[in-house]
C-alpha cells in the first residue's frame, strides 16, 4: 500500500520512511505542510502519517483544510504534542489515529493497516477471495491452505484487488498503488503481474473490465 508520510525531521522522516518500507508500504515522503496539503488532496494514496508541527503551515491546519476539502483519506496523527487536549483537538480536528512520539515501528504499521483495513469496510485481519487467503501483517499469501510465494508487487497488487472486491480498479489506479514517487513504471507492469497472479493463484481469481480495468469479484 502506498502511503504519505508528513515529516519535517530529516533523521526521524528517513527512519520512518525506511521502517515502514521494510513493512511492506510504499512510502512517499514530504517535508512541510503546504506540500502535505497538496499530496493528501491527490488521491493517489491509502493513508497518511502527519506530524503536527510542520513548518510552511501546521498539521492541524492541514487537516482541517483537508476535511473540508472531503477528502475520507485515513490519516494518522504522529506528534510530540501529548496532553491530553491535543489528542482531543487532533481527533475532533479529523484525524483517524493519534500518536505520540516516539513509537515503535511494528505498532505504526499495525495502526496504518487497521486503518485501511477499516477504510475499506473490512473487519477481519485475514483477506479471502475463494481459496486464496492474505495476511496483511505477515504478507503471506495461501491457495487451498498451501503456500504461495508472490513477488513484492505481485503482493501488493493482489492487497489492492482484495481490499477493493467488486470494485474495478484502472490500471492508472493500481500503478499508485504499486509505486511510490521515482520508481519507472513500464508500460505494461500491471499486466505482467495480473498474468503472474493468475499463473500463481488461478485464471478466475482477477477479472478484465475491457476498457476499464480489473477487477476481483465481491
Amino acid at each position: 500500500m502506498r502511503i504519505l508520510l508528513v515529516e519535517d525531521d530529516p533523521l526521524l522522516g528517513d527512519g520512518l520512511r525506511a521502517g515502514l518500507s521494510q513493512a511492506g508500504f510504499q512510502v512517499d515522503w514530504v517535508r512541510d505542510g503546504e506540500a502535505a496539503s497538496r499530496e493528501l488532496r491527490s488521491a493517489v494514496h491509502t493513508a497518511a502519517v502527519l506530524d503536527l508541527g510542520l513548518p510552511r503551515k501546521d498539521g492541524l491546519e492541514v487537516l482541517a483544510e483537508t476535511r473540508a476539502a472531503g477528502v475520507r483519506l485515513p490519516v494518522l496523527v504522529l506528534t510530540a504534542r501529548d496532553a491530553v487536549s491535543d489528542r482531543v483537538i487532533g481527533l475532533d480536528g479529523g484525524a483517524d489515529d493519534y500518536v505520540v512520539k516516539p513509537v515503535d515501528l511494528d505498532e505504526l504499521a499495525a495502526r496504518l493497516r487497521a486503518l485501511i483495513r477499516r477504510a475499506h469496510g473490512q473487519t477481519q485481519d485475514l483477506l479471502a477471495a475463494g481459496e486464496v487467503v492474505l495476511d496483511p501483517a505477515a504478507r503471506t499469501v495461501t491457495h487451498a491452505g498451501e503456500p504461495v510465494v508472490l513477488s513484492q508487487r505481485e503482493f501488493d497488487l493482489l492487497h489492492a484487488l482484495m481490499l477493493n472486491a467488486g470494485r474495478v480498479l484502472t490500471r492508472e489506479q493500481l500503478e499508485q498503488h504499486l509505486y511510490r514517487w521515482g520508481r519507472e513504471v513500464e508500460s505494461n507492469a500491471v499486466e505482467v503481474h495480473v498474468h503472474h497472479l493468475r499463473r500463481k493463484l488461478g485464471a478466475e481469481l482477477v477479472q478484465t473490465v475491457r476498457g476499464v480495468g480489473y477487477l476481483l469479484p465481491a
